[in-house]
């Protein structure tokens, strides 16, 4: 069963349901987040819905760099969240399925190419603070710390290590 994160559900409200993929980006210390300005100002983890025909993480991908401008490399999944909100840039009530995602932010190819976002690295105990969604917070405060330097570059030595190779005579 997937865990319901935030408000309760409203009676006689009719949710559309919307499946999302959103990443935890660490860099560092930091982790790469996203502030969308407008239709409610509001720090989030990047990330968003998934297209008709697309699989998560080619929607991960998409947004990420759509609100970042980043190009990643996903490393896992890390959970499954589901959470009842009103959607204002949308206006309509969504039941989101969030799947969040371990993420490198590998290469910056430009500014955000999303209306109205920008990309801010931050420390994740304030990224945590900054954030309204009680999902983001959850996730962010669950799974921030296997996002630390010492993690990745433990990660990166033993993924990078060239395999040793017989020669044929």
């Amino acid at each position: 069963m997937i865990p319901r994160l935030g408000e309760p559900v409203v009676p006689g409200v009719n949710y559309k349901e919307r499946v999302g993929a959103y990443a935890i980006l660490p860099r560092d210390d930091l982790v790469l987040i996203t502030h969308q300005a407008e239709p409610l100002p509001e720090f989030q983890l990047p990330g968003g819905a998934v297209d008709c025909g697309e699989t998560l993480l080619a929607a991960l991908h998409r947004e990420v760099l759509e609100e970042t401008g980043w190009r990643i490399r996903v490393d896992r999944m890390l959970c499954s969240y589901m959470r009842y909100t009103y959607l204002p840039e949308y206006e309509f009530w969504a039941r989101k399925v969030c799947h969040v995602f371990l993420a490198l932010p590998v290469r910056k190819v430009g500014p955000p190419e999303e209306k109205f976002h920008s990309a801010h690295w931050a420390p994740a105990e304030l990224a945590v603070e900054l954030f309204d969604s009680p999902g983001d917070k959850a996730v962010l405060r669950t799974f921030g710390s296997i996002g630390n330097a010492k993690y990745f570059s433990v990660c990166e030595r033993n993924r990078r290590k060239p395999v040793a190779r017989r020669r044929r005579r």
